[in-house]
C-alpha cells in the first residue's frame, strides 16, 4: 500500500495539514496517510527525511507558513533548500505547500488560501504516485495552487 507524508507545523496559524489529509481522503483510496507534526519550518526537512526512511513513505507534503519578516522569509528559504536536499538524498518528491503570511489581504483571505493551496496540492500528490501522465496535460497551463490560475502565454 502506497503512503503519502504529511508533516506540517505548529507555527502555522491555520492547519493546512488537516485540509490535505480530508481532500487526499474525499478522492481516493489504497493509500495511507502519515502525519507528523512538528514546531517550525526549519524543522519540516529532517521530518520528511524520517517520513522517507522510517515509515518508508512514497511522497510528502510539506505545509508551512512563513510569517511576513524579513527573518520569517530567510527561514523559509533556508527550509526549502533543507527539503530540495531530502528530495535528491530520497529520490522522492516533496511537495512543497508553503503559505507566506503577507500573501493573504486579511486573515479571512489568508485562511481560505492556506485551505485551498492544501487541497490543490493534495490532488498533485496523488497525481504524481498515482496517475504521473496527467499531469504532462496540465504542462504549461499557468496552474496555480490556492490562488486564480495565470494561463497560458499565446504565441
Amino acid at each position: 500500500m502506497k503512503k503519502i507524508g504529511i508533516v506540517d507545523t505548529t507555527f502555522a496559524r491555520y492547519d493546512m495539514g488537516k485540509s490535505a489529509i480530508d481532500e487526499l481522503e474525499s478522492n481516493s483510496t489504497g493509500f495511507r496517510i502519515i502525519r507528523y507534526t512538528v514546531p517550525g519550518i526549519k524543522d519540516i526537512p529532517v521530518a520528511c527525511k524520517k517520513l522517507f526512511e522510517e515509515q518508508d513513505c512514497d511522497i510528502i507534503m510539506a505545509l508551512g507558513m512563513p510569517g511576513p519578516k524579513p527573518i520569517d522569509k530567510q527561514c523559509a528559504h533556508e527550509a526549502s533548500t533543507g527539503i530540495i536536499q531530502t528530495q535528491l538524498m530520497c529520490n522522492k518528491h516533496i511537495l512543497e505547500v508553503f503559505v507566506h503570511e503577507d500573501e493573504g489581504r486579511d486573515e479571512r483571505e489568508l485562511a481560505w488560501l492556506a485551505n485551498n493551496r492544501a487541497r490543490e496540492h493534495a490532488l498533485n500528490a496523488l497525481e504524481l504516485l498515482f496517475k504521473p501522465e496527467g499531469l504532462i496535460k496540465k504542462a504549461g497551463k499557468g496552474l496555480r495552487e490556492g490562488f486564480k490560475d495565470a494561463g497560458p502565454l499565446k504565441n
